[in-house]
Formats: structure tokens, sequence, C-alpha cells
């Protein structure tokens, strides 16, 4: 079976208040990682000021540093220049947000046994969660509206 080093990589922009991240804000991050589903890969914050000035902290090592906890990451700079200035210009000014690179762990075997297999991934789509959850939530209206149906016919012929 081919092996990969990593799986796919995710990169999310989370905002934020402050020039740091809380760590309460970023908890549910690091619970996924501590329990193996997801690797930290990279992190950058990216600030800007009110006149629109951009800064960018790279971090190097640890994110202990910054009041982040001891989380060591695991592929320093993949995130690149071009996908920090694409994510900057989503800060509003006077905000600060962090550039998050995250391997999705579990999808590292899956991307393995394909390639041992001789398949070939050809595209790949993301659904936000807040779509799915609508959608779910309407499917579920309309279940439930059926049965509500069915029922009321089965009162009726009683």
């Amino acid at each position: 079976m081919a092996e990969f080093r990593y799986g796919p990589v995710e990169l999310f922009l989370i905002g934020f208040e402050g020039e740091r991240p809380d760590p309460s804000v970023m908890s549910g991050l690091f619970d996924l990682v501590e329990s193996g589903l997801v690797r930290l890969l990279d992190f950058v914050i990216v600030s800007k000021s009110e006149s629109g000035d951009v800064d960018v902290i790279e971090i190097e090592e640890e994110l202990d540093e910054y009041g982040l906890g001891d989380y060591e990451l695991a592929a320093l700079g993949i995130t690149g220049e071009e996908d920090i200035v694409g994510f900057a210009e989503h800060v509003p000014p006077g905000s600060s947000a962090a550039v998050v690179a995250i391997e999705l762990a579990f999808v590292r075997e899956l991307a393995s046994r394909l390639a041992a297999s001789g398949g070939v991934v050809l595209t790949s789509e993301r659904i936000p969660a807040p779509v799915v959850n609508a959608v779910a939530d309407l499917a579920d209206a309309e279940l439930e509206a059926e049965l509500e149906a069915v029922v009321a016919e089965a009162d009726a012929e009683d």
C-alpha cells in the first residue's frame, strides 16, 4: 500500500479579537488534535490595522510561546505566501485572524488505499457545515410533515 506522509490539508481562517487568539477560541481545534483526528501543520497570525496595514506572524515552532498550549507544528511553512495574502483580504480592519493548516489525518489512510489500488481522486468539494445542517433540518421538517399527514389520515379513517 502506498504510504503518504500527509493526507489532505485544509486551510482555515479563524477570526478573533485582539492580537492573538485566546486559548478558548482554539480549544475545539486543539481537542481534535489531541484525539488524533487532525494534525496541526502550520499556524500564522494575520493582523490588520484600522488603516488596512497587514502584519503577519508565522509561528515558528510551538504555540505555547503564544499562550495557546504545548502544540508542535508538523509542517511549518506549508501555508504559502499567496495563501496568506488571499486570506488577509478577509480580515476586517482593526482585527486579527489565524490561518490554520490542518491535515485530516483520518483521510490520509483513505488516500493511501486509493493510491495503492490505482484509484485517483478526480475532484473533491466541501459543503460548508451551515449548508449541510440547513438541508438536514429541511429534510427532517419535510419527513416530520409527511409523518404527521400519514398519522392524520390514519386517524381520519378510524
